[in-house]
């Protein structure tokens, strides 16, 4: 029996208009509602209309994706499709949490928008930097970020074979970058963002978030959830908001997650949220799986329709 397994985007697939056509339908408008009344943002306004600038700020980004997606998510449910294990880039986290009961849709936004704030607002001052590192293997990279002499490298997110971000300050990320090059990367891309994410400069933003989570309700997970800080899935022992405040600053581990996944079962995977970049990563480790992507109406629709005959298949 095939399994069908939900991923949820992160930051930095923004992008202005995501959600629009989506809101003709009362469950998806129902979302929206909610995590405006939840965060006292336009969070229509900012997704729809941006202004770029504006919507790409991590303070607005990160309530912005997770609305579009619990979104999706609740038109998902509302046909009867159901993931049998699920996992999120980073902040897409939240969501397989959602869709596995352990969180509330309210306390999920709720924690989103104050993590968003505290890692624009409580990450150090600097000219921080981020760069995207091809063609060699995680430990060359890890090697790399080791012999960088002036400033600070670090590896931030193992997306798939041959790819990881590694994230530190600028004068860091330019001699790891140089260094990667000579150790044999076929390319090495500088990437637009805002601060050392999942590195331990954000130390201070994950103590903050610690301490909001404290009363939140968060439950034991109803269905597989695989947690980004090590490509596991979360136990009943795990104490999930620890775990969740030092995601922030714990690289993530996509690459593993993706693995364990197929190695468990996994054969469809419905990548849900702005753009396709976890598609991509699937791609990378196995061809042979079937990947779904929802990002609009239209590939919604289309979804539905492909993931009812899986399911059918699947009961016959």
């Amino acid at each position: 029996m095939g399994k069908i397994a939900f991923l949820f985007a992160g930051q930095g697939a923004q992008t202005v208009g995501m959600g629009k056509d989506l809101q003709e339908n009362e469950g998806v408008k129902q979302v929206y509602d909610i995590a405006e009344k939840v965060t006292k943002m336009d969070i229509r306004k900012m997704s729809f209309e941006g202004p770029e600038d504006v919507l790409k700020q991590t303070k607005n980004t990160q309530p912005a994706i997770v609305t579009m997606e619990l979104a999706i998510l609740e038109m998902l449910n509302e046909n009867g499709i159901k993931s049998d294990m699920s996992a999120g880039l980073s902040l897409g986290e939240y969501c397989a949490l959602v869709d596995s009961k352990a969180l509330s849709i309210e306390d999920a936004l709720s924690i989103v928008q104050k993590r968003g704030e505290y890692m624009q607002d409580l990450c150090p001052k600097g000219q921080w930097s981020m760069a995207a590192i091809l063609g060699i293997d995680d430990k060359t990279v890890e090697e790399a970020c080791k012999k960088v002499t002036k400033g600070f490298a670090t590896p931030a997110n193992y997306n798939c074979p041959g790819q990881v971000a590694i994230s530190g300050d600028k004068e860091g990320i330019d001699e790891a970058m140089k260094i990667a090059k000579e150790l044999g990367a076929k390319r090495v891309v500088e990437l637009k963002t805002s601060g050392p994410f999942h590195t331990e400069k954000l130390e201070e933003a994950s103590k903050a978030l610690k301490d909001f989570i404290q009363n939140k309700q968060i439950n034991n997970t109803s269905k597989t959830v695989i947690k980004n800080i090590d490509a596991k899935p979360y136990r009943k022992e795990d104490d999930i908001k620890d775990i969740l405040a030092k995601h922030v600053m714990s690289p993530t581990r996509m690459s593993d997650s993706i693995k364990y996944m197929i190695d468990n079962g996994a054969d469809t995977f419905v990548e849900i949220g702005p753009g396709k970049t976890l598609t991509t990563f699937v791609k990378k480790i196995n061809r042979e799986v079937t990947c779904i992507n929802i990002n609009d109406k239209e590939s919604l629709d289309k979804a539905i329709n492909q993931l009812k005959e899986i399911q059918n298949e699947e009961e016959r």
